[in-house]
């Protein structure tokens, strides 16, 4: 089985956003982050899930992903997102471009469970998550999260930079 814990962050929400994911299998441990200048948190952790799903080469392995978002586990654990898929996100649902991103990357894989972990708790997987991405959140990230700026928040991006 390979384990995956992922955790996302925004400073201002939305604001500089970071992601991070560390990836567990067999004895191998490979961290991973990055960020975008503006974002918001959800688009982070949904960024984690969807980093850490490309770092992969194997899709025969069953994968659990360990997450302290109930908007990431319960969309995905409830089958949410593809019922905002079907529905072309009416109502106002966000981060499509990400939700339609990840369905066609899950698609690769065999069996993905998703399991919810408390935040900020004793888990040293989800503590170190949340280091990575708050840190890469606050490294004034250059990278330029093009969806989100442009048809979310482009004012925003505007005012900001």
């Amino acid at each position: 089985m390979i384990t995956i814990y992922t955790d996302g962050a925004a400073i201002g929400n939305p604001g500089p956003g970071g992601y991070a994911a560390i990836l567990l299998y067999e004895n191998k441990k490979k961290e991973i982050s990055g960020g975008f200048r503006l974002s918001t948190n959800n688009r982070m952790e949904l960024v984690a899930v969807i980093k850490a799903l490309e770092m992969l080469k194997r899709f025969d392995i069953p994968i659990t992903i360990f997450s302290d978002s109930n908007y990431i586990v319960d969309s995905i654990s409830k089958n949410w997102y593809n019922k905002w898929i079907l529905n072309n996100f009416k109502g106002g649902k966000k981060n499509k471009d990400l939700w339609l991103k990840y369905a066609e990357l899950s698609k690769n894989f065999e069996k993905i469970n998703f399991v919810w972990v408390k935040g900020h708790s004793n888990n040293p997987n989800n503590n170190r998550c949340d280091f990575l991405a708050t840190n890469f959140a606050k490294s004034n990230p250059t990278l330029i999260d093009e969806y989100y700026e442009n048809n979310i928040n482009p004012d925003i991006a505007v005012k900001r930079y």
